[in-house]
């Protein structure tokens, strides 16, 4: 029986030596260690050897079933290892390629147009000041010199909240008062950039919401003059160098004189075209000369200080340029449209 074991272990060792994957090594472990193994079975046979030799085949049986072991678990790790590099050769990963860039976002194209009117009225000095969105009525109309009668009160204009004489600023001036009465005594130069509400229909030049610029200027010997400079200045900044400006009179209650600046069309030159409707000039925004009523709320004597005022819209600026021809793009969140921008 020593015999036949020592033959068993000299196979086994080899057949172990040739097995080229787990796989076949795992047949190998089934076939000769697991519990039906041929060193298994050779284990019942004990009862069949003389019992002078028993010890000695005991001792031996559990040598081998050691030494096999052993060897069973060196060559696991070797098979283990050579499949690990096969796999790595076959499916290699250059580090040194470049990574895979991430899409990155981009500026909205109203606040990149904000953002250029930040820039051109702050090389002329003016400041950013923040004002609510939500307005007492004081602020966004009685105080600007806006009548109790007047429409912009409406309830089909202005969005109103269950807080009496609480609602949504219907625009940017309402933060003039806001921005003397803090400034005073000192002379202003400011503009208020934010949103504003109104409850108007939805066409392709008008919305619920939009955005806009209110620009104010008080201190002493300010003239109208001063007015067409600044806003001619930013218009041919904005739009470019030879771009033609024009002032026409309008009513605004929180301004007198009030005025509407044009542009001349960039499509045609002045010439005329259906953009223009024939006439050679886009409006780009309101102003005129601070209402002393207004002033006087405000905390300055009409006697002694003067300013001037206007109000233009990001979304109507950025239509112009870009020659965008419905608002509501600039809401839709469609990445084909913003990303021209």
């Amino acid at each position: 029986m020593l015999e036949e074991l020592e033959t068993l272990y000299q196979k086994s060792l080899q057949s172990l030596q040739q097995a080229d994957s787990t796989a076949v090594l795992e047949t190998w472990y089934r076939e000769t260690l697991g519990r039906k193994g041929s060193v298994q079975l050779m284990t019942r046979q004990i009862g069949q050897i003389d019992p002078a030799d028993r010890p000695a085949f005991g001792k031996r049986i559990n040598q081998v079933k050691t030494e096999l072991q052993a060897a069973y678990d060196g060559r696991l790790a070797e098979l283990k290892m050579v499949e690990l590099e096969a796999s790595l050769a076959e499916s290699a990963l250059d580090v040194t390629l470049p990574g895979r860039p991430l899409p990155q976002g981009g500026l909205h194209i109203i606040t990149q147009t904000l953002r250029e009117t930040y820039r051109i009225f702050g090389d002329m000095g003016f400041q950013i000041y923040r004002s609510p969105d939500v307005e007492t009525d004081a602020y966004n109309f009685e105080l600007l010199n806006f009548p109790p009668h007047h429409p912009a009160r409406d309830m089909q204009d202005t969005f109103y909240t269950s807080k009496p004489d609480v609602i949504l600023r219907t625009h940017t001036s309402a933060g003039q008062i806001r921005a003397m009465r803090e400034y005073y005594p000192e002379p202003v130069r400011v503009i208020l950039p934010g949103m504003c509400y109104r409850n108007e229909q939805i066409t392709t030049r008008s919305s619920i919401q939009f955005t806009q610029v209110e620009g104010l200027a008080v201190g002493k010997h300010i003239s109208f003059a001063d007015l067409k400079g600044t806003l001619t200045e930013f218009a041919r900044r904005m739009f470019g160098a030879g771009r033609q400006t024009r002032f026409r009179a309008s009513y605004f209650p929180f301004t007198e004189p009030s005025a509407e600046m044009d542009v001349s069309c960039f499509l045609c030159d002045g010439a005329g075209c259906p953009v223009c409707k024939q006439t050679g000039w886009l409006e780009i925004l309101g102003c005129g000369m601070v209402h002393p009523t207004v002033l006087h709320n405000g905390g300055y004597d009409p006697e002694i200080y003067t300013g001037f005022a206007f109000g233009l819209g990001p979304e109507r600026i950025a239509m112009l340029k870009y020659g965008i021809d419905d608002i509501r793009q600039f809401w839709n969140n469609d990445l084909r449209f913003l990303q021209q921008f």
